[in-house]
């Protein structure tokens, strides 16, 4: 067996089982500690999987085109859900507490707590997706480490009910997804002219998501944290919040990086081809 392949065996073990072990924790908070908001999180995963599935019986069968049709569903159902949340909790209480600690920490806007969990339930589902049809590489893959460390801080939070409406705030960058998405399907759809109109609209989209969803907020919310850091106490939720926060923004770092180059190789398709040949 090639190591490449048995790197991969053995990572896929250990999410697999990170994965059974948040079920059960999940299954038990709800039938022992009769926590029947948590329900949502099934539902969220019940429904991304159904949505897999209708995707994959009448579009196509490739894992890779399904699992990326139903991440940018979850974007976009995740994008208008916190766009509505914020939206209804400033025309209802106005945006001068919307922002304290208090609010954000031990708070919970109207719909923020099943929102939560329905998008907590959609990562479980794409975990489960990549693992089974094997969309990762690598002995530690970035991307099974990311959904790992989402369903620890989602869960935690939910559990114990605290620092909801800083998660919801950290979900804007799922506006920024949705362009993520789109520029994969297209490209996965065969549309590459970059002189197109709708591939250019899509990337003044992409880059002004980017900034503003994405960049932007993950610093704004970074700032919080640090100024607010003596309201926390002692507990644990400041620590994993900055450690959360300071890999979100190191990842924003990298994914900026890469979308420039992107977006350079799209426009210049012809010279990139021609300093490949060369090489």
């Amino acid at each position: 067996m090639p190591r490449g392949s048995h790197d991969q065996d053995k990572a896929g073990t250990f999410f697999i089982a990170t994965l059974l072990l948040w079920f059960v924790s999940i299954f038990f908070e709800i039938l022992f500690h009769k926590r029947t908001e948590l329900l949502s999180v099934l539902a969220g995963c019940f429904f991304y999987q159904s949505a897999n599935w209708v995707i994959r019986y009448t579009l196509s069968r490739d894992p890779l085109f399904v699992n990326t049709c139903v991440s940018l569903l979850h974007s976009t159902i995740t994008s208008a859900s916190v766009i509505f949340i914020l939206v209804n909790q400033w025309r209802t209480n106005g945006s001068s507490e919307m922002f304290e600690h208090s609010q954000l920490f031990g708070g919970t806007w109207p719909w923020a707590y099943p929102a939560l969990c329905f998008s907590c339930g959609y990562f479980a589902y794409d975990q489960w997706d990549m693992l089974h049809y094997r969309l990762y590489s690598g002995w530690i893959p970035s991307i099974l480490v990311h959904h790992l460390i989402l369903l620890i801080c989602f869960t935690l939070a939910l559990y114990r009910n605290v620092t909801i409406n800083y998660l919801i705030l950290t979900l804007i960058c799922e506006l920024h997804s949705i362009f993520l998405h789109v520029r994969k399907v297209r490209r996965m759809a065969g549309v590459h002219d970059a002189k197109s109109k709708f591939v250019r609209v899509e990337w003044v989209l992409n880059c002004v998501a980017f900034i503003f969803a994405r960049f932007a907020s993950h610093i704004f919310i970074t700032i919080k944290l640090i100024r607010d850091a003596p309201k926390f106490g002692k507990g644990i939720e400041l620590p994993l919040a900055l450690f959360g926060m300071a890999g979100m923004n190191l990842l924003n770092i990298f994914l900026g990086i890469d979308l420039f180059s992107a977006f350079r190789r799209e426009k210049n398709p012809k010279q990139n081809h021609r300093d490949h040949h060369e090489e």
